[in-house]
């Protein structure tokens, strides 16, 4: 991986969050817009979208990128940026500091480097495929929790079988385990799986911007990532299932019951 790539995409996520930060303070959620009937779209995710593709244009023209809110941008080549500008925007909108931004480069449709920058949170989690994965410059590890103080979370896409899946598998898990939560940003839920403060999130219906980074930052801090069925998680899977490895076959059991 070039060398340059860290410092630059580092610079080009603080860029963005400090202009996030500045506007999370006076945001007015009367002003913001529905992309759909969950989802809402701020100017805020757009004036961070524009600052990173920016930069990250101005230093790899060449890359393909996949971004939430401008969509793909095709070029002949086998990296390709993924970018969520604003992840947990609802959060940020009623002022919940649970909210980040997230990039991803991959190669041939596999994730080798992401960071994800939670800038109210002042936390920054940073992996490389291979060499681990770090928060604020501190390896970090999955937990070793298997039973009794499970932690488990969820997320889903914005349709509507997505939702219903979620909602059945929060269910289960609310009566089953110690506790089962929805933070609002699918970044930092797999941050915070990485990190060991939760063992598990589902999300059927992911989209690559939402997990790239964070499958990642799972991988690299020794959990398991797959899809539905089991399989190696890609860029093309329609669900996600990540964890600390440990409660990864019960996670699934239940997701596909």
């Amino acid at each position: 991986m070039d060398a340059k790539i860290k410092p630059i995409v580092l610079m080009a996520v603080k860029k963005a969050g400090i202009e996030l930060e500045k506007r999370y303070y006076k945001f007015n959620r009367a002003n913001s817009i529905l992309k759909s009937h969950h989802e809402i779209l701020t100017q805020a995710d757009l004036k961070a979208e524009k600052i990173i593709i920016t930069e990250l244009k101005k230093h790899f023209p060449q890359y393909k990128i996949i971004a939430e809110e401008s969509g793909i941008t095709k070029n002949n080549s086998n990296y390709t940026w993924i970018i969520d500008p604003l992840d947990g925007t609802t959060n940020f909108s009623m002022h919940n500091p649970l909210w980040s931004t997230s990039v991803a480069l991959a190669y041939k449709n596999e994730v080798i480097f992401g960071i994800i920058h939670a800038p109210m949170l002042k936390e920054t989690y940073i992996a490389q495929k291979g060499k681990g994965a770090f928060l604020n410059g501190k390896k970090i590890k999955v937990s070793n929790i298997n039973k009794g103080k499970i932690l488990n979370a969820f997320c889903h896409g914005s349709k509507d079988k997505d939702i219903k899946k979620a909602v059945k598998y929060y269910q289960k898990q609310k009566f089953n385990h110690f506790d089962c939560r929805q933070i609002g940003s699918a970044t930092i839920e797999l941050a915070y799986v990485a990190c060991g403060r939760l063992e598990s999130i589902i999300i059927p219906g992911a989209n690559p911007w939402d997990v790239g980074a964070g499958t990642l930052m799972v991988q690299e801090a020794g959990g398991k990532v797959t899809d539905a069925k089991n399989k190696k998680w890609n860029l093309k899977s329609a669900d996600m299932i990540a964890s600390n490895k440990k409660i990864h076959s019960d996670i699934l059991k239940t997701f596909n019951s």
